[in-house]
């Protein structure tokens, strides 16, 4: 029997032909995305090389430091439970707990039996009263959710007790305040992970829960559905005679899970296992010396961390009395702590640094206060950097209270490993331990240094006391493998210990990375069996084997391969003076990954007093003293107005929130500095530019690397035989006259108003009878060759007047009308087009005269300082002698005015050959017969425009339906609506004219295609333009109208410039336009790098319409002139029959720009005369065949060469750094580019609320660092509508530089990038 691939016999069913499928299924198909997309930042950042000063750690390695053992004692509980139910019991009387009001009196006291009662009824109505016999809702081992406010300590030590003998998994979380509270969506995974879905509260908690409409509490954002239980004594069921609750030998089952917030704000939750809690509860006893019976003021949140520790779990199984002073007392009396440890002479007290603080500043009016009786000041962030001046501070005022100096005892906690630290209390009289003083320099390396010189630079930290009795500690590297650290390094405290948490509920992946790790020494090899906790906090182990911590992972920001500290940081700026400006505990540092590194961002709460002035100063301040003290720049400041930054429950700042917000836009500063000169120290160096090739190198260059030379050219127009009868003419408007004896009643034009109907038509008869009407008019009084400015709204009248001028021999020149809504500017720019083309004579209609004449114009030009202006509204029906011969077609036939992008006025020379050229080149490309209809929706001014309405019909004899585009501005559909009424098959726009249509009829296309609005008969769409295909706007366009039967390939873009007005134009035959991906990074250095649609840096180009027929295209080196290859980037020189002959500019800088018109290669072909476009774009050979049966060369148009920025040594063109900033935020409506003094400026406008503008400052700043590698100088915010925009839709960044420099922007706001 035969096999085949893998063994499979042909006789089974299966045919060869799929065996073969399925194994090249096998087979992987594509490379893996490592090998498409490698990572190229090694090439682009510039990696500072390592500074030989820096210091390195020089210890042995550090040994494991073991805590004393635990002792035995004999009453020791076997659970948590059973010293309850003893208590309950033997001791019902004594007092467990006093809750206080919001004044800080006593509100009630919780006794030992109370406790243990309802504890008990809670327990016995969880497991039997909330469902059926059959069906309990309740499993022992389900988890919980205990909301409950931290001002009722009291409901929730019953709820906590009740979980635990119900044998149920109790999930302590905070009560949310809305539904869209900072963190709420991380509570939702921290649920989701627990499989929570039952939550016990108290009514009055209940009560304030957020409600919908019909009473239900909402659906918090992102919790599972929840099932709320509350648990106010009335609600209890008694336990029936023969109900005892189980409670087994303490075990490894898990007690209770407490969350914890990581980095990013991820909400886990850290089980704890009944033998851990009862293990843990023991080792505070032993360490802390609890007696039963003692008295503790407990300032922390019962619900987690120390306050729960001490205050719910160890305080019971010592039979302690606990006084819970919740956050709102403290707010509202912040004494009220020391008043309960004076009144109820306790003999210990939890406290945070904060209520230190707040206790110091309000001590001044109390007198008879004792705190002898403590033994024992236990403070809970004693690890952080700052706790050393709070700690100090304190002892300094209350010292005089009865207060010892020994009994302070910082500790150091972790969610993960519980307590890992803790001082003992000193003997009376016995020296206090000393503090390490360290080089932040070293620290910011990893290393431990004492710090002797500069006091500024200096770190006081105390120590943390001893590890916890029965643990083992090491000191591993943060990053990489748990490398155990040298004796003076800085690295992570890992912990061994049964009292420690056993896992991240639910997350089995995270979890084997933080409780199951092993160190491993130098060589890397494991240093024994048992597993070890990360705890989170960075530290080291001094003399006499002292915890020391210095910070937290958490708080660790890696800047250019040195760690810094958040808290550090921190405590920096707020020994900046003016403290007057911010507030002291909201202030909040974090890092942003911008341009591969994190960057510091400082974000702090501004005072409402706090003047501009001096908040600016504060922030010049800090900048300042963190540069000196930590040698690290900051990369943002950003001060937002009092009590806006996200607040985590108790007080403090929800950081990732904050950072998350400041990421998306939606911090709202009110005060911005940013820094990225002075911190992003790793951009790639500037480039230099290398010696230019010389023509031989170039020449061989090119036969070696076989690279084309960039050269194009359209059809031949030698070889095209067109039966065109316009040809036998030399001059247009001998065309015209052809025409009116030989098709008079011809319809040539016919124009459209803004409600679609018809408003004037001309056929060929109507148009040449007006003409001569005018050409009458003008004879007697002006001289042949006389300049005469047509200033005419779009319409039949421009034209007729046009063909008048030329029946008289004299030169028209078309001019934009002044607006109505705009007579203090426009008429001075009507002024500047006739001076400079100096026009003899100004041909208008009546309205406009009028308008000229009007108030307003008059006060912007006067009025005797126009020539002559005739109105033609009502011409005698005269005929003219004898129409003007020019002697030669290279006579001037008429002027093209037209304000580039750079703001420049530019008016070009068309002889009478160039307009017959143009036209028959036109008229090929797109087909243009008799028979045929075409629609143009172009202001008929200059370029193409003007060429389309004044001259395309009359040459081909096609009829232009022509729609003015202000018109549109009354009716946005009116263009399309016309192409579907009149069937068009080609039509002209501007950009402007399809974002109108794009933005206007977006959301209208259901009304339209109701109104029979039917695209289909469209062949092809093309945009005027004298720049970069905008992509986006054509394909938005596309996709859009394609439910109105618009074909996806219709839509094209053309290119003109003022040296030739149209050098390409896609047209009804010929391949569709082509778009190419080329990689941004190479474009900078004018090099073209084809890449694949969707990879890094790629730029999407589409190609500009198709080469017209007779033009010759090359594309040349700008400054050596020579002929380029197919792979580079280089401006587009053009040779044709109709190209402009020159410049007509008056202030004779005709010398600086002839070479514009006629410039020749400096090798290759130095014959042929070329004309500079002043454009950069590149050629390529397509896999496409053009209509000659030739493959097809297309012509991308990149950007104007006098709009492109010249930075750090490379090219950019403004359109790109612009559309990443306006993807940025979505309150950025526009943006313009332009540089001063080799600052790269950024305007952009804000479309939002005003408070939305500082947001954006970061944003610009970061997508600008990112994308480009650039940094932004200045970014300016401005109100909609101040970036200037031409008729043709162009920006007009030249214009608007010039309203920066000379302060007439009225900005939002000016951000100075420092």
């Amino acid at each position: 029997m035969l096999d085949t691939a893998d063994g499979v016999p042909v006789s089974s069913r299966v045919s060869t032909k799929i065996q073969q499928l399925l194994n090249t299924l096998k087979r992987p198909k594509r490379p893996p995305l490592s090998e498409f997309f490698l990572d190229d930042t090694e090439e682009i950042v510039e990696v500072p090389r390592p500074d030989p000063n820096t210091p390195k750690p020089e210890g042995r390695q550090i040994i494991p430091v073991k805590g004393e053992p635990l002792g035995v004692v004999s009453n020791w509980p076997p659970a948590l439970q059973a010293a309850l139910a003893r208590w309950g019991a033997t001791q019902a009387k004594s007092p467990a707990l006093t809750a206080l009001d919001i004044t800080g009196k006593p509100l009630y006291t919780l006794t030992y039996g109370k406790l243990w009662s309802r504890s008990l009824k809670l327990a016995y109505t969880l497991l039997n009263k909330l469902g059926t016999k059959t069906e309990p809702v309740l499993q022992p081992g389900d988890r919980v959710a205990l909301v409950y406010p931290n001002s009722d300590p009291g409901m929730f030590w019953v709820a906590f007790y009740g979980c635990l003998l119900a044998e149920v998994i109790p999930v302590p979380i905070e009560v949310p305040l809305s539904r869209q509270d900072a963190g709420s969506q991380q509570i939702g995974f921290l649920l989701g992970s627990c499989g929570v879905s039952l939550a016990l509260t108290s009514e009055v908690c209940l009560k304030g829960l957020p409600k919908t409409q019909n009473g239900e509490i909402v659906q918090f954002k992102g919790w599972p559905r929840m099932r709320w239980v509350v648990t106010d004594t009335k609600y209890l069921t008694k336990p029936s005679k023969d109900w005892q609750p189980h409670i087994p030998t303490a075990n490894t089952d898990t007690a209770y899970i407490e969350y914890k917030a990581s980095k990013e704000g991820t909400v886990m939750g850290v089980a704890v296992s009944k033998i851990a809690m009862l293990t843990h509860c023991q080792a505070l006893t032993q360490a802390c010396n609890y007696c039963e019976g003692e008295t503790l003021v407990n300032v922390l949140d019962c619900k987690k961390d120390m306050g729960l520790w001490h205050g719910v779990l160890t305080s019971v199984m010592n039979r302690i009395h606990t006084i819970a002073v919740p956050y709102a007392v403290m707010k509202a009396c912040p004494m009220s702590w020391v008043q309960r440890v004076h009144t109820h002479k306790a003999r210990v007290a939890l406290v945070k640094c904060r209520d230190l603080h707040w206790a110091m500043m309000a001590h001044k009016d109390q007198k008879d206060i004792n705190l002898s009786s403590i033994r024992m000041l236990i403070v809970a962030d004693g690890a952080n950097p700052w706790s050393v001046s709070s700690c100090d501070a304190f002892l300094n005022v209350f010292q005089s209270y009865g207060l010892r100096p020994e009994v302070i005892c910082p500790c150091a906690t972790s969610p993960e490993a519980l307590t890992v630290a803790i001082r003992r209390p000193g003997a009376r009289g016995a020296p206090l331990p000393a503090r390490a003083i360290l080089s932040m320099g070293g620290l910011s390396h990893g290393v431990i240094r004492v710090n002797t010189e500069d006091k500024n630079s200096a770190l006081t930290v105390q120590d943390v006391g001893h590890i916890m009795p029965g643990a083992l500690m090491c000191i591993v590297k943060p990053d990489g493998p748990p490398q155990l650290c040298k004796t003076d390094e800085i690295g992570e405290i890992v912990i061994n210990s049964r009292a420690g948490g056993t896992m991240y509920y639910g997350l089995p992946g995270v979890t084997k990375n933080t409780f199951e790790v092993i160190p491993v020494n130098q060589a890397g090899a494991p240093i024994g069996e048992i597993p070890f906790a990360r705890t989170g906090l960075l530290g080291f182990v001094g003399p006499g084997s002292l915890v020391f911590v210095v910070g937290k992972i958490e708080g660790l920001l890696m800047v250019s391969g040195r760690r810094h500290n958040a808290d550090d940081l921190v405590a920096t700026a707020l020994a900046v003076e003016p403290v007057k400006t911010v507030y002291r505990g909201r202030i909040a540092v974090f890092s942003v990954t911008v341009f591969y590194d994190e960057r510091i961002v400082i974000v702090a709460e501004q005072r409402p007093d706090a003047s501009e002035e001096d908040s600016f100063q504060w922030m010049s301040r800090v900048l300042q003293a963190i540069d000196s003290i930590h040698q690290v720049g900051v990369y943002c400041l950003a001060l937002v107005p009092a009590n806006t930054l996200p607040k985590a429950p108790l007080g403090g700042i929800h950081i990732s929130e904050t950072k998350q917000r400041f990421l998306e836009g939606a911090l709202h500063p009110c005060n911005v500095l940013m820094c990225p000169h002075t911190c992003v120290t790793n951009l790639p160096k500037p480039r230099q530019k290398q010696p230019e090739v010389g023509p031989a190198s170039m020449i061989v260059g090119n036969l070696v690397a076989g690279k084309r030379i960039a050269q194009a050219c359209g059809r031949d127009l030698g070889q095209l035989e067109d039966n065109d009868q316009a040809r036998k003419f030399l001059y247009i408007q001998d065309v015209l006259q052809w025409r009116a004896q030989a098709t008079p009643d011809h319809p040539l034009f016919l124009v459209l108003n803004s409600k679609g109907t018809v408003a004037s038509t001309a056929s060929c008869l109507q148009l040449h009878k007006r003409a001569e009407r005018v050409a009458a008019a003008l004879m007697g009084r002006l001289n042949t060759g006389d300049h005469v400015a047509l200033v005419y709204p779009p319409g039949i009248d421009l034209i007729a007047t046009f063909y008048g001028c030329l029946y008289a021999g004299c030169v028209p020149v078309t001019v934009r009308p002044p607006h109505p809504q705009n007579l203090a500017h426009h008429p001075a720019t009507v002024k500047m087009i006739v001076e400079v083309s100096k026009s003899v004579c100004i041909l208008t209609t009546q309205a406009i005269m009028k308008l000229l004449k009007s108030k307003e114009a008059t006060a912007a030009v006067d009025i005797k300082s126009w020539p002559t202006v005739m109105d033609t509204d009502d011409l005698p029906r005269k005929k003219c002698p004898q129409t003007y011969k020019p002697p030669t077609p290279e006579m001037l036939a008429y002027l093209d005015f037209s304000v580039s992008t750079t703001g420049i006025l530019a008016g070009v020379k068309m002889s009478h050959s160039a307009t017959s050229a143009l036209c028959r080149s036109i008229k090929l490309q797109c087909e243009l017969y008799p028979s045929r209809q075409i629609a143009i929706c172009l202001d008929p001014y200059c370029g193409l425009g003007l060429a389309l309405w004044c001259l395309c019909s009359v040459y081909s004899g096609h009829q232009s339906i022509l729609v003015p585009p202000l018109e549109l501005e009354s009716n946005a559909s009116l263009w399309l609506a016309a192409v579907s009424q009149y069937k068009v098959r080609v039509t002209f726009c501007s950009y402007s004219v399809m974002e109108m249509c794009t933005k206007g009829l977006g959301s209208q296309t259901e009304a339209l295609r109701l109104r029979n609005v039917n695209l289909s008969c469209v062949r092809t769409c093309m945009v005027v333009a004298e720049e970069r295909p905008r992509i986006t706007l054509t394909q938005s366009f596309s996709k859009i109208f394609k439910d109105l039967g618009l074909s996806p390939r219709a839509v094209s873009t053309t290119f003109g410039c003022r040296v030739n007005v149209a050098i390409c134009l896609q047209g009804t035959s010929g391949p569709d336009p082509t778009t190419v991906y080329v990689d941004m990074r190479a474009l900078r250095h004018d090099r073209v790098r084809l890449v694949e649609r969707g990879s890094p840096h790629s730029l999407p180009l589409m190609e500009s319409g198709k080469i017209l027929p007779g033009v010759k295209v090359i594309i040349a080196n700008t400054e050596t002139k020579g002929p380029l290859g197919d792979s580079h980037l280089g401006e587009v020189w053009v040779s044709s029959p109709h190209n402009a002959t020159g410049y007509y500019t008056v202030y004779g800088e005709e010398a600086l720009h002839a070479d514009h018109f006629n410039t020749k290669l400096s090798f290759g072909d130095t014959q042929t005369v070329w004309a500079r476009t002043g454009y950069l774009g590149f050629l390529r050979r397509t896999d496409l065949t053009d209509a000659s049966g030739e493959r097809h060369d297309a012509l991308y148009v990149v950007g104007s060469l006098d709009e492109t920025l010249e930075l750090r040594g490379m090219r950019y063109h403004p359109i790109d750094i612009e559309t990443s900033v306006i993807r940025a935020h979505k309150s950025i409506a526009e943006c313009a580019v332009f540089t001063w003094t080799n600052l790269l400026v950024v305007v952009v406008e804000l479309e939002g609320s005003e408070q939305e503008a500082l947001d954006l400052v970061a944003l610009v700043t970061n997508v600008v660092l990112e994308e480009h590698y650039l940094i932004v100088g200045v970014v300016v915010v401005v109100d909609p509508g101040v970036i200037p925009i031409n008729s043709r839709g162009e920006k007009q960044r030249m214009h608007l530089r010039d309203g920066f420099l000379a302060d007439q922007l009225d900005p939002i706001y000016v951000a100075y990038n420092m």
